[in-house]
């Protein structure tokens, strides 16, 4: 048969990582195929090669069957090929309607006119359901809502082969679902979709067929009806995956955290607004909702990342408030940030260094007022076994080297390793795979049943009700409910999440 597009012995080299390993892969016309793969799998290169960011060291590419060469977007562009890529390509100053038309503007005598593209984008909303006002600025929308401008850049270039790059990571419940029919309404007009994710079910549930890559080789290409979830995970990472979480009853102590009354500004916007809340010993608070809500301004108010209009924060019975971010670490603040690169490590810096940034100074790794070497190089090695940190020269390996995952296991293991009683976990598992995410859930889970107190933000729902003992849900800067997970529901937690909903705070 002819394929949509057809890649053929696909191999691609940074350095010495093989990431696309003499790969074949077939996406046949009109259907939805999923790609799965752990991180650093090369799921995100192989589609980024087909768009023209990368080139591949050997292969081909036929498109309806012929060979083609695509240098370059604008490459993938004329063939109909759009992305939405997991980082959205937007400018943020820009309108809706300016984003869309960028690169494929309309002048008339040299002025720039919107007349035709606002007829072209409204017939599209409206086809398509995609409704977004063109008018507003980036910066003012929601996430769901500049996904929509994303889809409808690739619509508005007449693209018939779209490919997204994990979707759903940045999405509410509805909003998934809203999403997921856009796809299929798509390949029922005879469009292509390539879908990357490492979220098992939405494969099930949109996919007709699926390919699997680990570790840049590829695993299988299967019809998706035929496989299950447990299959396609054990196939992704090459072993049995728990997909239950284990969460045995703990019974809470007292109070460890406490935030009164927390107000942030931004710009001179108020993006938190007069927050309060406590986490106890043994307890896990769960923080939901839409990222841009003001999840990651009050996180790093708190760790002091960024000053507070108003409000203290205690650590037992002692208020941390105005202490600086060393302190606050001394009196027992454990803190896994959202942005691991820029805010959790030292990218120039080895493996070894970067797991004792925070206590460096202490007689543990310290003889003679110098570093102690043989104990920092002992002790990366104890962390690398107990986290299943993977890096190519051990201790030494340069984290920039390594993959976002073994990264975020880096950052953990610092973490957990030093004396603390209250954790904070910005986004644990974000971009992760499943067999790193069943690690990194149980880790918090143990330091749980240790009776540390611990804060999780995520924008992934299923994370929030498996792991947490109580959901706060933020919506425009302030907790709109609290709620204990038990009691949980996915679609009312989606309300609350979209502004919908509100209850007090018990």
């Amino acid at each position: 048969m002819t394929y949509k597009v057809e890649m053929k012995n696909i191999t691609k080299v940074f350095g010495t990582l093989v990431a696309n390993d003499n790969i074949t892969l077939g996406v046949k016309p009109g259907e939805i195929h999923g790609i799965l793969g752990e991180n650093g799998a090369g799921k995100s290169t192989l589609m980024s090669i087909l768009f023209g960011l990368y080139k591949a060291e050997e292969g081909e590419i036929l498109f309806d069957g012929q060979k083609v060469e695509i240098n370059n977007p604008n490459d993938a562009n004329r063939l109909g090929i759009g992305m939405v890529h997991q980082h959205f390509k937007l400018v943020e100053a820009f309108t809706v309607i300016q984003n869309i038309m960028l690169g494929q503007e309309d002048t008339r005598y040299g002025i720039l006119s919107d007349k035709q593209a606002r007829k072209k984008i409204n017939d599209l909303i409206n086809r398509y359901h995609l409704k977004v006002d063109l008018d507003a600025t980036i910066r003012d929308i929601s996430v769901g809502m500049q996904q929509r401008v994303e889809i409808l850049k690739m619509l508005y270039r007449d693209s018939n082969m779209l490919i997204f790059d994990e979707p759903t990571a940045v999405l509410t419940p509805q909003e998934v679902k809203e999403l997921i029919q856009i796809m299929k309404s798509f390949a029922k007009e005879g469009k292509t979709i390539v879908v990357i994710t490492h979220k098992l079910h939405e494969i099930k549930e949109v996919a007709d067929r699926c390919t699997v890559l680990r570790r840049g080789k590829l695993i299988n290409t299967f019809d998706v009806k035929d496989v299950s979830i447990k299959q396609m995970a054990e196939m992704m990472v090459g072993r049995a995956v728990l997909f239950t979480v284990d969460k045995p009853d703990v019974k809470t102590g007292d109070v460890v955290f406490k935030a009164d009354n927390i107000s942030v500004q931004t710009w001179g916007k108020t993006v938190v607004n007069d927050v309060s809340f406590e986490v106890k010993a043994g307890e896990i608070v769960g923080i939901a909702g839409v990222d841009g809500n003001g999840q990651t301004e009050l996180i790093q108010a708190i760790t002091g990342l960024r000053p507070m209009q108003t409000g203290d924060i205690w650590l037992g019975h002692d208020n941390i408030t105005r202490m600086s971010i060393r302190q606050k670490y001394e009196m027992g603040l454990a803190h896994i940030p959202e942005d691991r690169q820029k805010h959790g490590l030292i990218l120039d810096f080895d493996l070894q260094s970067n797991l004792i940034l925070q206590n460096y100074y202490t007689p543990k790794f310290q003889r003679r007022f110098f570093l102690d070497m043989d104990a920092i190089y002992q002790h990366a090695n104890k962390q690398i076994e107990r986290f299943d940190i993977r890096s190519e020269q051990g201790a030494t390996t340069m984290v920039r080297s390594m993959s976002g995952g073994n990264q975020q296991k880096a950052i953990l293991a610092r973490e957990i390793q030093k004396p603390h009683q209250f954790l904070i976990a910005m986004q644990p598992t974000r971009g992760l795979d499943v067999g790193a995410i069943e690690m990194i859930h149980k880790q918090l889970l143990d330091e749980r049943k240790k009776q540390k107190a611990i804060l999780m933000v995520s924008f992934e729902i299923d994370e929030i009700m498996d792991i947490s003992d109580r959901i706060l849900v933020m919506y425009e800067g302030e907790i709109v409910a609290n709620i204990l997970a038990k009691d949980a529901d996915v679609n009312e937690l989606g309300l609350y999440m979209l502004g919908e909903k509100r209850s007090m705070p018990s």
